[in-house]
């Protein structure tokens, strides 16, 4: 029987001009901005499962390349010592099990590497592994968040005119981002100049990333979101993007669908939160919801109730998942 013979954790530093944290003293969760001359460093991760074949699978995090999911894959990987990598599923189960005290991060990377191994174990794509079958994927420009330093994305204008230039591109979606503050007014002013100046042709979402400071707040975006056309309203308020209750009652008046899950992990929290009908549209995330195993358990269900998943973020797990 193959059996994992080792794990190697790597971590590595590399810097992006450019860029820099302007008033935030750490990185965070998109807590960096636009500025000319700046250079920010940054950390990401890398995760090798080798097998007694001599077979390697890979993957570099991306979106969750945190130092907390560093920790968990220190946390987890030596229980995958001494097991069979093509067991996946049994991997997946028992992680969820080991990392149930913490937001289960750490299993998200490890069972991508696996899927890897796959691959190249069996000589072919994780795609095709997936019956994936697409070819080309559709994409949407998503916005970093607004700065309150002047230069990048520092007022509606400046989202709308970086919208007519996606649109320019070719691209036919355009995702806002707000401002950390949380200012509903400005935000409200932003995705209203977007789609007076892109006009009714670009689908456009929002995202104020649980910015926005109360249920209230939410609903006033939200309504102006309805008068603008939105396709869908994301991730409204600092309930962190979990509250049942508050977003059921939100989605009853508004007539933009909510996108939400992307803070609910995994396939049992995210079957309650659809059922009790806090949301239309269903977020998935390979690295957050427990690797392409987790994130497909969570696609199959939605399958089933005949709802739209969105795939989160980018990168080669996210583009087998989506294939299939």
């Amino acid at each position: 029987m193959e059996k994992i013979v080792r794990i190697e954790l790597v971590a590595y530093g590399f810097s992006v001009e450019n860029l820099s944290l302007g008033n935030h003293a750490a990185i965070g969760v998109s807590n960096y901005i636009y500025e000319k001359g700046g250079r920010l460093p940054v950390t990401r991760y890398v995760v090798k499962i080798l097998s007694s074949s001599g077979t390697c699978g890979e993957y570099a995090l991306n979106w969750g390349s945190t130092p907390a999911t560093f920790a968990q894959m220190i946390m987890a990987a030596p229980h995958l010592l001494g097991r069979d990598p093509n067991t996946r599923e049994e991997i997946y189960d028992d992680l969820k099990r080991d990392l149930r005290a913490y937001d289960r991060m750490g299993t998200g990377p490890l069972d991508i590497a696996l899927w890897d191994w796959a691959g190249k174990k069996y000589g072919t794509s994780v795609s095709a592994l997936l019956g994936g079958y697409r070819r080309r994927i559709p994409a949407y420009a998503s916005t970093h968040h607004g700065q309150e330093n002047g230069g990048g994305l520092d007022d509606p204008g400046a989202f709308a005119e970086f919208a007519v230039q996606c649109r320019e591109q070719g691209i036919g979606g355009f995702k806002l981002h707000g401002w950390h503050n949380g200012d509903v007014k400005r935000e409200i002013a932003a995705a209203l100049a977007v789609r007076a100046t892109v006009g009714s042709d670009m689908d456009l979402m929002n995202d104020p990333a649980c910015q926005l400071r109360t249920w209230g707040d939410a609903l006033k975006l939200g309504r102006a979101l309805d008068e603008a056309g939105y396709f869908w309203y994301e991730d409204p308020y600092r309930d962190g993007g979990a509250a049942v209750t508050g977003h059921k009652r939100l989605r009853e008046k508004l007539s933009t669908p909510l996108m939400l899950t992307e803070h609910v992990r995994g396939v049992e929290a995210t079957a309650n939160f659809i059922l009790a009908g806090a949301t239309d549209l269903v977020h998935i995330d390979p690295e957050y919801d427990g690797g392409i195993t987790g994130a497909r358990k969570i696609a199959h269900f939605c399958e089933a109730l005949g709802l739209d998943v969105q795939c989160h973020a980018c990168g080669p797990a996210q583009r087998a998942l989506i294939s299939s």
